[in-house]
């Protein structure tokens, strides 16, 4: 009942996502040139069934929604830009998995001043600088990153300084206090009660990336290093975590009858404790990740591509060191299943090589399917983001395969766009003899998304 009810939701929610913008906006806008505002409404229904999370129901069904409203305020090289996101899920019962992932009420998450310096090196240079609160999206974002297929964002208040002094050559800088989503109890997430989130310096991230586009003919090269510091604040425990990470990546672009290449790799060293327990000692860390693919892009109507991946993040282990990566504030999407009610699949005590086939019949529609083998890269660590973990290592390292596939449509042209993702998990190994793991062979997810735009 609650799942027919949840679509029902979702499709009735249609009409309203593809209306414009009512016409007393467009009237008190004016559309004059130094004021420009945009945004969006997203209705999710996401369900997953025989899940494999311990401690939590094994069977649930969300709706979400999001809204996202922005000004952007300037005509000239100085603007103002603001932008509100409220987001909600419905349909929380005791043993759910919701979180702030899922709800962060009525929350500014940008509000910065943004200064174009114009081109201060010369002819093909250009800088920028921006301050205040922002979202980031950096490099392959797989270390900083503002997370869309999640209900709610990352968030970051601070500097950031954009250079191009040459032409193919740019670096960013930045130095933030990354924003603790609030509230963060159980109770507040599920009745969606309104607080603004909080940024202080107990937690800071710094750091830079430059790359060089076109370095070694059609080859790109990457460069980047950041240091996450974080100390315990009343009401707020933490890992104590002193992380630096430097980061490799060279890369092509896809192109119609085209190879296309990307290796990444990172790694990371500094303290950190293993849970959020103040009686857990600090650990010294060494930890590390690789990501690699090689596709090619068939110059077809469909501009059918083919991939092979592969991703390696190394585990905990038995030591005096902590072995465990941490991918900050990375992105989960774009390289593995989706992020929100599953959850399962991030860059952490992993093997899992893949292949993706993706199409694009049309200007409005694309889409892919892929298929994975996972292992974990320790046996005695939590499986990746899942916390099914055999400390004994007994159940060994095999997990077992993952199917994914998306579809995304244009029904109005720049307007309203729908989204269909369905995972499905063939549980083998740790994923079915971990000592902590829910009972069940196959663990099934699916969403269903509208997405209006203004």
């Amino acid at each position: 009942m609650l799942r027919c009810a949840a679509l029902l939701t979702l499709f009735g929610a249609a009409p309203a996502l593809a209306a414009p913008p009512p016409a007393p906006l467009q009237a008190a806008i004016g559309n004059p040139d130094w004021l420009h505002v945009s945004g969006s409404l997203r209705t999710r229904v996401e369900t997953i069934a025989e899940g494999l999370r311990p401690g939590f129901l094994t069977d649930e069904t969300l709706v979400k929604t999001r809204a996202t409203l922005m000004f952007d305020i300037g005509s000239g090289p100085v603007h103002v830009i603001t932008e509100l996101w409220d987001s909600r899920a419905f349909g929380i019962v005791p043993g759910s998995i919701a979180s702030t992932g899922e709800v962060n009420t009525l929350e500014p998450v940008q509000a910065l001043l943004a200064v174009d310096l114009g081109s201060p090196f010369g002819k093909d240079s250009h800088a920028a600088l921006s301050f205040g609160r922002m979202v980031l999206n950096l490099g392959s974002r797989r270390l900083i990153a503002a997370d869309d297929y999640r209900n709610t964002t990352n968030g970051y208040t601070g500097l950031r300084i954009d250079v191009t002094p040459v032409k193919d050559v740019s670096a960013t800088f930045i130095y933030t206090l990354p924003q603790q989503r609030l509230p963060d109890s159980f109770a507040d997430v599920r009745s969606k009660h309104v607080e603004l989130d909080r940024e202080s310096f107990d937690t800071v991230l710094w750091g830079g990336i430059a790359e060089w586009r076109n370095a070694i003919g059609e080859t790109s090269i990457e460069a980047s290093g950041f240091q996450l510091t974080e100390h315990d604040s009343p009401g707020r425990p933490t890992r104590d975590r002193d992380l630096s990470t430097i980061d490799l990546r060279v890369h092509s672009d896809h192109g119609r009858g085209k190879l296309d290449h990307e290796v990444e790799g990172a790694w990371q060293w500094g303290r950190s404790r293993q849970s959020l327990s103040n009686v857990l000692p600090r650990r010294q860390v060494e930890a590390w990740y690789v990501h690699a693919d090689l596709g090619y892009t068939f110059d077809s109507g469909w501009a059918p591509r083919l991939s092979a991946e592969f991703d390696a993040v190394s585990g905990d282990r038995p030591g005096g060191k902590y072995t465990r990566f941490d991918t900050i504030y990375g992105m989960r999407r774009a390289d593995f299943s989706p992020g929100s009610l599953l959850s399962y699949i991030g860059r952490a005590n992993m093997v899992a090589p893949a292949l993706r086939f993706e199409i694009a019949p049309g200007p409005r529609t694309d889409a892919f399917a892929s298929a994975r083998a996972l292992w974990a890269e320790s046996a005695r660590d939590s499986f990746s983001q899942t916390g099914v973990r055999d400390p004994t290592g007994r159940s060994g390292r095999f997990a077992g395969y993952e199917f994914d596939s998306r579809v995304r449509q244009w029904l109005v042209p720049k307007r309203l766009r729908g989204e269909l993702d369905s995972v499905l998990f063939l549980r083998r190994g740790i994923l079915r003899e971990a000592p902590n793991v829910p009972r069940g062979e196959l663990t099934y997810y699916f969403g269903a998304a509208l997405t209006g735009y203004f």
